[in-house]
């Protein structure tokens, strides 16, 4: 009796190894800004897509000219980085979604006031 137990908490376990492991592979990549990467006015870049949390962004961009910069939604509104912000500067970046709403921006003078700056909110 207590190896039939055994033997279906094994299986319980391997079917939660295999949902996770679908869970990833449904799991979408998505390049900022299409192929003109991250740059000015692509605050409308996420319109129509539909993103899940898990789903990675890729930020492409000349990193002696930009940046990205994960903000709250208050950093996003009024493009300031809030203290202790992760800021991303290796012009390839990977960034995993959280679920719910997440914002990033670049925070060279200017370039958020400019359009560069995005909302994604990931279901």
């Amino acid at each position: 009796m207590a190896q039939g137990r055994g033997g279906a908490m094994a299986a319980v376990v391997l079917l939660c190894l295999l949902l996770s492991h679908l869970e990833f592979a449904r799991a979408a990549t998505y390049t900022v800004g299409g192929a003109g990467g991250w740059t000015f006015n692509t605050a409308g870049w996420p319109k129509g897509k539909r993103f899940k949390a898990g789903d990675t962004l890729v930020f492409n961009y000349n990193p002696s000219a930009h940046n990205v910069v994960a903000v709250n939604k208050a950093g996003y509104s009024s493009c300031s980085t809030p203290r202790g912000t992760k800021v991303y500067r290796s012009g390839k970046d990977q960034i995993k979604l959280a679920k719910g709403q997440n914002y990033f921006i670049c925070n060279f003078v200017g370039h958020c006031q400019s359009g560069m700056k995005i909302a994604v909110t990931a279901a």
